[in-house]
């Protein structure tokens, strides 16, 4: 059982922003499953677990220091596209795509986005 219900994600352009998600995480098997009236939108596979908003507080959106999303992958190959989709839509490689030493068969990719948040796409399947 994991620990978190989801993961929230500020932004300046909700628009690109969810274009650019609806791209990158089709790879990993996620799906908009939320698009509450132009404020925020989520992402998963059977609920809304990886969302991308407006502040609610109104201040403007700003990328955490040090904060970085992970987000499971099926396979290495749909964490490659991932990755490529990302470059293609602008994003900063944060690590290429490749194995990791944090466990076993780790296998992951790192990017920004285009509001500079990281996020990560991992597998722990063996090649």
């Amino acid at each position: 059982m994991t620990i978190f219900t989801h993961a929230t994600l500020g932004t300046h352009d909700l628009a690109r922003a969810s274009a650019f998600y609806d791209h990158v995480l089709a790879p990993l098997g996620y799906r908009r499953l939320l698009d509450v009236e132009g404020r925020i939108c989520g992402w998963g596979a059977e609920a809304p677990q990886f969302m991308v908003g407006y502040p609610r507080n109104g201040e403007p959106a700003t990328a955490s220091n040090g904060l970085t999303i992970g987000l499971a992958a099926p396979s290495r190959a749909a964490i490659d596209e991932f990755h490529r989709r990302a470059l293609d839509l602008g994003a900063v490689d944060e690590g290429a795509p490749g194995p990791r030493p944090f466990a076993p068969n780790a296998y992951a990719a790192y990017i920004r986005d285009p509001d500079g948040n990281k996020i990560a796409a991992s597998c722990r399947k063996p090649a």
